[in-house]
């Protein structure tokens, strides 16, 4: 989309023009939005590569003949490559550029699922699904990261939500599907279209890539000063010379050629709170329920085919309350969403566990128990975690931040996930006691130390943090540049 054509020569006053406080966006920030959907079908593609295994479980035993630690590992192998791919994609990243990590995101994501849904032997199954966890845990890296960086300061949470949104979309399509795949198709093949299926949302993905721009302040750190120029314009950034200064000297080295290395004094504050919400996010039990669910209902006293309905009311809650929070993480900000969540996610794993743990099981109270927590979850981490850690980190080390809080997440899912089913086997309701307890902790780290970053642009968030010595746009900041 070209610029407005005008007669003035300052291109920031051709998208304030006739966009005054209280009107509706300026029609650039249509660009913004069709871009932020695109790079959000990796978060798509992220839900339902992660969730649709739940469906094949019963046939990979048979299939391959595995044993029950077999059938673990061949659930945790994409768990495995999500670490590998979150902790080593901050490179790439940076030098690819956002945009083309994603479309190298969705190559992947198109291969695992054709692999996976032809794999004939239990090796190369494995590597296929080693290669949608690699994927995965790239785009919980990227796709945040890219749209965090075209977002104005006022939508950013919203729009980075919505990747969150589609994430959760991407969950529920996949109990959706294996459902109605699971009833139509016969049991020996079903499996190979349920994870076959995924190959058309990865081709959509990639085609849409090709329409979006680069990141502007990736160009601006690739020195691509007129192209993040353009893309400004083309965003509606009310001032884009007050903007691309700020980005300059926020990406300038305060050490005089001291290389990005994240791992700084000056950074463990972020790094603190990077770690923290991404531990607490997982150390909820949120991926055991994704990855379990039909055998937590089983346990229940549910039979199978109700079971897998379940599921899909666990992915509709979801859905549903990711919906309700993206409406309300601008306008209550992100710590009371957590405070709510904390709560929330306690008291249900608690009805829960205490339900476990009577004499007799009562399979409509840990139904409720459950959705409970899915919604307390969805309203609150779900919605917050990426949003979060794509704001916490500055520009000059934010795809090495947004990495080490992707990979302190996916490792925390992965063990958390490899676990639950040994500990349950013993006692389920001591772990979901530990899981209501974890809460607890999260809601005092949330009061005690988390900040709020809600309306406040990337690089103010720099000062704000003690990241940086002088605020942006300040007498002083133009005199350290």
């Amino acid at each position: 989309m070209a610029p407005q054509k005008t007669t003035n020569n300052n291109p920031s006053e051709v998208v304030t023009m006739n966009h005054s406080p209280g009107a509706a966006p300026p029609r650039s920030h249509r660009v913004v939005i069709f871009s932020t959907i695109v790079a959000a079908l990796g978060g798509l593609l992220f839900g339902f590569d992660t969730a649709v295994i739940s469906g094949t479980t019963g046939a990979l035993e048979r299939e391959f003949e595995l044993s029950s630690n077999g059938l673990g590992f061949t659930v945790a192998i994409a768990l495995i490559g999500t670490v590998i791919g979150a902790l080593s994609v901050g490179k790439p990243a940076d030098w690819l550029g956002r945009k083309r990590s994603l479309m190298v995101i969705a190559v992947m994501y198109f291969i695992s699922a054709v692999g996976s849904a032809l794999a004939t032997v239990w090796g190369e199954f494995l590597v296929y699904r080693l290669i949608g966890g690699l994927a995965v845990g790239a785009a919980s890296v990227v796709a945040p990261m890219y749209i965090a960086e075209i977002s104005p300061a006022a939508m950013r949470g919203r729009l980075v939500a919505i990747n969150q949104l589609n994430v959760v979309g991407g969950i529920l399509l996949a109990f959706l599907s294996n459902y109605v795949i699971g009833l139509s198709i016969d049991d020996a093949t079903a499996w190979r279209w349920m994870l076959g299926i995924e190959a058309v949302p990865a081709a959509l993905f990639l085609a849409l890539l090709f329409l979006i721009p680069y990141s502007p302040r990736w160009l601006v750190k690739k020195g691509r000063i007129l192209e993040a120029h353009d893309v400004l314009v083309k965003m509606g950034e009310p001032n884009v010379e007050q903007e691309l200064a700020d980005i300059e000297r926020s990406l300038k080295d305060d050490d005089n050629g001291a290389s990005d290395r994240l791992f700084q004094r000056k950074y463990m504050f972020p790094i603190f709170c990077a770690w923290a919400i991404a531990m607490f996010n997982q150390l909820s039990g949120i991926n055991a329920l994704m990855y379990y669910a039909p055998r937590i209902f089983e346990s229940a006293g549910f039979s199978t085919e109700a079971s897998l309905l379940q599921a899909v009311l666990v992915g509709g809650t979801n859905f549903m309350f990711t919906v309700i929070a993206l409406f309300m993480i601008d306008k209550l900000g992100r710590r009371p969403l957590l405070f709510i969540g904390s709560i929330g996610t306690a008291a249900s794993l608690f009805l829960v566990s205490f339900q476990f743990m009577a004499e007799e099981i009562s399979g409509s109270l840990v139904l409720y128990g459950l959705l409970g927590f899915i919604a307390a979850f969805a309203i609150s981490q779900g919605a917050v975690i990426w949003v979060f850690i794509s704001e916490i980190f500055p520009n000059r080390v934010r795809a090495k931040g947004q990495a080490f809080g992707s990979f302190t997440h996916w490792f925390m899912a992965a063990a958390v996930s490899w676990l639950f089913p040994v500990f349950a086997d013993g006692n389920g309701g001591l772990v979901f006691i530990f899981f209501g307890l974890m809460m607890v902790l999260q809601f005092l780290f949330v009061w005690k130390i988390m900040p709020e970053t809600k309306g406040t642009s990337l690089e103010d968030l720099e000062y704000t943090l003690h990241v940086r010595d002088t605020k942006p746009g300040t007498p002083e900041a133009a005199t350290s540049a």
